[in-house]
């Protein structure tokens, strides 16, 4: 039996996690789960799950919790805090964890699932974007494996020769000459852009293909999402974004390509389902279902590709800079954002603001070399640049 520990069980990923753990009940066990403050969700996974422990970010969501499970047979252990959510990272019964805390608050646990040698599957971005250098360090020292769940990062992972999936080789050496990663263009990739600036949050989480959180949602249509997958991808596959090429593909059938020396283009298709990437990862290098229908492309009848609009998307070209400058800069672009969406979703600035903002941000903090820094000193730079960004949101609304 392989344990296994979910952080962020409550969200989108990991729904769709325990779906497809529970289709395996003799090959996988729930040793922990986490979430931020939805204490009844939580209490209704640890009913059906069982987990030994339950984490609750939020320590009066802890509290609200323990009451709710009231009465089960043989309870989870209930515990709380950033702490906590490192511990059940790390537990030695755990074999497995899924990362998939949106946003700079899934550093720590993703830190600590690493150095503790686990199979790590990766959901947050932020993981690689805020401390590529520690967290692939720490994959290194301390035998530990990542795994990609984006869909994207997942389909070249699969399209990649098993020599660089075993670690024996790296890109070059196997012939691969440029990664393309496609985006669907979200709900926006035809709205005329002198609309933009009226849409609602409401319109921008309304993902034609993907069933996402509102903060994932939100980037997925300003395309924030795919220039944090294209920092993302420079750490993953040992490559500089000139050898990354963004294509809008409005089926989302195709989740990635890689292209060889040799004129080969290898391409991973599938039905637009997170189940898919997460089953690859769990069970590989073998494979188990997933409950997602095979892809019928019959039914698909046509695959069409786009180039990505600057002006529509220039968040696009705020990412490929930030991947570009590097050091610093990828940590002040995911922290700018962050805010960026979170006002947005408030309705306290426009969607066309959103870029605005976190240009503005990449422009008045300087990027510095990040060798050698701790996760103290990037969270800190994380927190410095929230502020920043907060006090110029209140120029911007003004």
């Amino acid at each position: 039996m392989i344990g296994v520990t979910i952080l962020g069980s409550t969200g989108s990923i990991g729904v769709s996690t325990l779906d497809v753990v529970g289709r395996h009940p003799d090959r996988f066990r729930i040793i922990a789960l986490t979430a931020n403050r939805d204490a009844d969700g939580m209490a209704l996974q640890c009913r059906r799950h069982r987990p030994e422990y339950a984490v609750m970010a939020d320590p009066a969501a802890a509290s609200r919790l323990r009451l709710r499970l009231t009465g089960m047979q043989k309870p989870p252990e209930v515990l709380a805090g950033a702490e906590a959510l490192k511990s059940v990272a790390a537990l030695p019964q755990v074999d497995y964890v899924m990362a998939a805390i949106v946003g700079a608050a899934g550093l720590l646990p993703t830190l600590a699932a690493a150095r503790a040698g686990k199979r790590v599957l990766l959901a947050n971005k932020e993981a690689l974007v805020v401390a590529g250098t520690l967290l692939m360090q720490a994959v290194e020292d301390n035998g530990a494996r990542l795994l990609p769940i984006d869909s994207e990062h997942n389909a070249v992972f699969q399209c990649l020769p098993r020599e660089y999936q075993d670690g024996q080789h790296g890109l070059r050496q196997l012939g691969v000459e440029r990664i393309l990663l496609t985006a669907s263009g979200g709900p926006f990739r035809d709205t005329p852009l002198d609309r933009l600036t009226a849409v609602t949050p409401e319109e921008a989480c309304a993902h034609p293909n993907w069933d996402m959180g509102r903060k994932i949602s939100v980037d997925s249509a300003t395309m924030m999402n795919k220039g944090l997958e294209l920092i993302e991808a420079c750490w993953l596959f040992g490559t500089d974004p000139g050898r990354i090429q963004i294509l809008v593909h409005p089926q989302s059938v195709i989740h990635s390509l890689v292209q060889y020396r040799d004129g080969s283009l290898l391409a991973q298709l599938g039905n637009p389902d997170m189940r898919t990437p997460i089953a690859h990862a769990l069970a590989w290098p073998g494979r188990v279902d997933s409950g997602v229908a095979s892809l019928d492309l019959l039914a698909v009848g046509r695959l069409d590709f786009r180039p990505a609009e600057p002006d529509r998307f220039p968040c696009l070209d705020l990412a490929y800079r930030a991947a570009t400058e590097g050091g610093s800069c990828p940590v002040i672009l995911n922290a700018a954002n962050e805010v960026a969406v979170a006002a947005f979703l408030d309705r306290r600035i426009s969607f066309t603001n959103i870029a605005t903002l976190v240009a503005r941000i990449l422009d008045q903090i300087p990027a510095e070399p990040v060798d050698g820094w701790e996760v103290g000193q990037l969270l800190d730079l994380d927190r410095q640049v929230r502020e920043r960004a907060e006090q110029n949101l209140t120029r911007l609304v003004g």
